[in-house]
């Protein structure tokens, strides 16, 4: 049982450490501190539904259905554009990390934008419900709930390790052209993986 749980601690946190649309977005909101202990929790708790879901066989059934990825490419593309090309336009403003400065948002839109920049990209499902789920599958029966809360725990080890990072960092970075490389990090990150997410589409459209 701790093997399978170590095990699964082990490659969850190396696919979920990898820079990405999710990682930036909670990167952000750290630093903006707008909530950062909902995004965590969000991010790090849809995480555990898709990885208990892959291992119970989901990602078998992704698998055998590519328009649900085709779907989902499409879907994701256009929100993380959306979203990239919001930060992208903040660099021509005049903004700061101090904390009279920093533009909140309501629990509700942070919630619902948390929840897109999460379910919106078929990479999440790739790691999570596919490479997990494949991997915890192959595991008997009694070692597959070991796996499963192994990479559980590493995403919400992950997500609040750097959303606790972020906010404490904030006064510390409080400077404009510290702000100005995040929001140019976060659109550069949504634009690379809405690419990675909408070529292979475009060519196979182009192709067809």
């Amino acid at each position: 049982m701790f093997l399978s749980y170590a095990t699964g601690f082990g490659l969850g946190g190396g696919l979920i450490i990898a820079i990405g649309a999710q990682n930036a977005f909670v990167l952000g909101q750290g630093l903006r501190r707008n909530h950062p202990m909902l995004v965590a929790f969000v991010c790090a708790l849809c995480d555990g539904v898709l990885i208990a879901a892959g291992v119970a066989g989901l990602g078998t059934l992704i698998a055998a259905y590519p328009i649900l990825t085709t779907i989902a490419a499409w879907g994701g593309g256009a929100f993380l554009i959306w979203y990239g090309l919001g930060a992208f336009r903040r660099l021509f403003e005049t903004e700061t990390l101090s904390e009279e400065h920093i533009a909140k948002t309501g629990w509700k839109a942070v919630l619902s934008t948390t929840l897109a920049v999460t379910l919106l990209n078929p990479h999440v499902y790739l790691d999570t419900v596919v490479m997990l789920g494949g991997i915890g599958g192959q595991y008997p029966a009694d070692e597959r709930l070991g796996f499963a809360l192994g990479a559980m725990s590493a995403s919400f080890v992950w997500f609040f390790a750097i959303a606790l990072g972020a906010s404490w960092l904030a006064p510390y970075v409080a400077r404009p052209i510290t702000w100005k490389i995040v929001d140019a990090l976060t659109c550069i990150v949504m634009w690379l993986v809405a690419y990675h997410l909408l070529a292979p589409e475009i060519a196979g459209l182009i192709g067809a």
